[in-house]
């Protein structure tokens, strides 16, 4: 038989809290109040376990139908009676009375309320006054005075398996801790040699399914006096009140499942019990007691080995919490050093670049990387800039996770594999929303070797019955290597990590108000500039002109009586006025830029070129110039503006390839992914590439003007045409060996014609 033929789910799945039967060290009955859910009618007994003739008057099936006193033995109606009374019924337990029935024996009477709305009375036989309160208590009290006295989490454990085994008797008591994926690891045992040590070995899930998990939640205690019992069922089968089978959630003699009995014979363990432990409301584990031969223990004694349970939590919880309070005030200091370099950088997310230390010892990591817009800066042991940039590129995929953690990143992103040795456990935080910015921190793989009881690759066995399993039988340890896993990432770890991006986020935002602020008054200052450089260029003109006029005049009509350092005199005033005006001029024309609305449409390249080697023919005459011109696509921009970019470009080509012969200048173009990149290049005299950031500026010329004309404001017109179509400039030269000036503008539409030459 396969895999296939098995059917694998039907442990998980068997609703082992109507089992239809109870346990045979005592009996159960069943009482369901008439009328509607929450009425006041009476208490009938309704259901009954078919050894329960003890506790009646008469036999079962005349009893079923009347009121606990009419059915119930005269010494149990009256404790019965009082516990229905209660407004609302307990699903805890509760111990009503310790009778004698006469013939039978002493039974502890219990009673709970079901989730069904039943009231359920259980019996159990006590065989000795071994266990009665007055007995155990002393052994208790100094339970718990020895535990209260310890502190590390390893001796609170020997301790309470010590003492639950000392109150109970079995031969080994194991106290069992789930993981995160509940499979569960013995981290105390006490023992008395007749049954294997498991300390340490690893359990797993399957051999505690859900809803086994879910009942030891809801119901702490659980014990199975013997493995080898026969069931003794409920009479009838169905509650006639509600027409389903009777809820045994909170029962003490609740039957177990098959495969439970035979797990426990295969562990050669005939008897067990079981106390839960909670921590915070969950499941944390199990003290989990076996014995060779049957054995029984009172209610008294569980009721002790319970409370050694809640006290045990009770401890762990506080050596827990003390730690992880530690580890958090130790992480708080490190964000606080964290956020104290940022403050202090610029741009401000380099400040963890200037902390690599801090930086590390925040997450326990020993490499991170941040990734903020369009950098990725790498710290201590990480995987390389290009993986790592892959990684941020799925995490963004994973719907922008505000903060991502895990110990098996390989596992859950293929590709970590090659990198496990830097990278198998991953935490990241997202810093924007903008942008794929993420601070990642990293741990390496650690290669463990798990201890299991028994092989966990084999939870079950086929009997030939595909609707049976058998529980595995072998618990021999079987040691298993785990890999592609790194060191857990801590709860303290990740909510730290998780305010560290909240105080990130702020940094951000605020830094994103100063620069909406400083845009603003920025804006405003440009717009008072312009208008007052546009007042200022225009007020000027006329006096200039008036200037230059007179000037003229003077020469034409009185330049004979001038010395010949006279006239040399009048005529530097005349160019000196005439320059004064065009630098008024170019300033108006500048300023009237930056003020005047962008009309975007198609534009020609090609024929806008010709246009302007046309109105600058007169610069280039009697000059052998060599043009190199790409056939150019269809852009969207101003025309104006566009027509301004291409003239400066092109006169400064002429004006500086002068004196070479011939003068080459070419005209070019690329596409890339979002603009169109365009180029003049010459062969002129170039420039100091150290000086490239001056080229742009208003007034700023890199050359005498002895040697070229000019005043400097040309290219300062191209930055600011080309900034406001949303593109680049930028220039590459060399002295004497030619330069080559770029502009970008958006990607038109159009596609690109062919290439041409064309030689003038």
């Amino acid at each position: 038989m396969t895999n296939a033929d098995i059917d694998l789910d039907l442990c998980s799945r068997e609703p082992i809290h109507i089992p239809g039967s109870i346990q045979p060290h005592g009996m159960l009955l069943a009482f369901t109040r008439e009328g509607p859910p929450g009425g006041e009618g009476a208490w009938r007994l309704t259901q009954a376990s078919t050894n329960a003739a003890p506790a009646l008057v008469t036999g079962i099936d005349r009893a079923l139908g009347l009121t606990p006193v009419e059915a119930l033995h005269p010494l149990l109606s009256g404790p019965v009676a009082d516990f229905l009374t209660e407004p609302r019924l307990s699903n805890r337990s509760t111990p009503l009375a310790i009778v004698d029935l006469p013939g039978s024996g002493t039974v502890q009477v219990l009673a709970h309320g079901g989730p069904d709305g039943a009231a359920i009375v259980e019996l159990e036989w006590l065989s000795d006054g071994n266990g009665l309160i007055d007995r155990v208590y002393p052994r208790m009290r100094d339970a718990l005075e020895r535990m209260e006295a310890l502190e590390t989490p390893a001796e609170i454990l020997a301790c309470a398996a010590q003492e639950v085994r000392g109150l109970s008797g079995f031969d080994r008591v194991l106290i069992y801790r789930f993981d995160a994926d509940w499979h569960g690891t013995v981290v105390g045992e006490d023992g008395n040699g007749r049954l294997p040590s498991y300390m340490d070995l690893r359990f797993p899930a399957s051999d505690i399914p859900a809803q086994a998990r879910d009942l030891y939640r809801l119901n702490r205690q659980r014990q199975i006096p013997d493995a080898g019992y026969v069931p003794v069922p409920v009479l009838p089968a169905l509650n006639p009140a509600t027409g389903e089978p009777l809820d045994l959630s909170f029962s003490v003699l609740r039957s177990v499942s098959p495969v439970h009995v035979e797990y426990m014979r295969n562990m050669e363990t005939a008897s067990s019990m079981s106390v839960s432990i909670l921590l915070r409301g969950r499941l944390w584990g199990l003290i989990s007691c076996h014995h060779r031969q049957p054995r029984a223990v009172s209610y008294a004694v569980r009721a002790a080995c319970d409370l050694i349970a809640q006290i045990l939590s009770v401890r762990i919880a506080a050596v827990e919490e003390r730690r992880d309070a530690e580890s958090r005030i130790a992480l708080k200091a490190i964000q606080a050093r964290l956020l104290a370099a940022m403050a202090q950088a610029d741009p401000f997310i380099a400040g963890l670049q200037d902390v690599p230390d801090e930086l590390l010892r925040f997450a326990g990591a020993t490499g991170a990387a941040i990734v903020f817009e369009k950098t990725c800066a790498l710290v201590g042991d990480t995987p390389g800039t290009a993986a790592v940039r892959s990684l941020v590129g799925w995490l963004s995929e994973q719907g922008e996770p505000e903060i991502f953690a895990t110990d098996t990143l390989p596992d859950l992103y293929p590709p970590a594999a090659a990198f496990r040795g830097k990278a198998a456990g991953l935490l990241a935080i997202a810093v924007s929303k903008l942008h794929a910015s993420y601070i990642l921190w990293f741990r390496p793989e650690v290669v463990r070797t798990v201890r299991w009881g028994g092989d966990p690759r084999k939870p079950a066995a086929s009997t030939g019955n595909p609707t049976r399993l058998d529980p595995r039988r072998s618990f021999e340890e079987w040691k298993e290597i785990v890999r592609h896993r790194s060191l857990p990432w801590s709860e303290a770890e990740r909510e730290t990590a998780a305010d560290l991006r909240h105080a990130i986020i702020g940094i951000v935002l605020r830094k994103a108000e100063e620069l909406a602020a400083l845009s603003r008054e920025l804006t405003r200052s440009n717009k008072e500039l312009e208008s007052f450089s546009y007042s200022i260029s225009h007020d000027l003109r006329a006096p200039f002109r008036h200037i230059v006029g007179f000037a003229e005049l003077l020469q034409e009509l009185e330049a004979e009586r001038f010395s010949e350092t006279g006239r040399r005199y009048l005529d530097t005033i005349v160019d000196a006025a005439n320059t004064a005006g065009s630098l008024v001029d170019n300033l108006l024309h500048f300023s009237q830029m930056g003020r005047s609305a962008l009309t975007s449409v198609a534009i020609d390249m090609d024929n806008l070129v010709r246009d302007v080697r046309e109105v600058l023919a007169p610069e280039a005459a009697g000059r052998a110039i060599e043009w190199d011109l790409a056939r150019l696509p269809v852009v969207r921009g101003d025309p104006t503006m566009i027509r301004l970019v291409l003239q400066n470009l092109l006169s400064n080509a002429i004006k500086y390839t002068r004196g070479r012969e011939p003068a080459r200048i070419a005209v070019g173009y690329e596409y890339k992914a979002d603009e169109t990149v365009f180029w003049v290049r010459d062969n002129g005299v170039g420039f100091n590439q150290a000086y490239d950031k001056k080229l742009f500026g208003v007034f700023q010329r890199l050359h005498r003007n002895e040697e070229f004309e000019g005043i400097g404001i040309g290219l300062a017109n191209v930055r600011r045409a080309i900034d406001r179509h949303g593109g680049r400039t930028w220039a590459e030269g060399r002295i004497n060996d030619g330069a080559t000036f770029y502009f970008t503008l958006p990607k038109a539409e159009a596609a690109a014609p062919d290439k041409r030459e064309m030689n003038a």
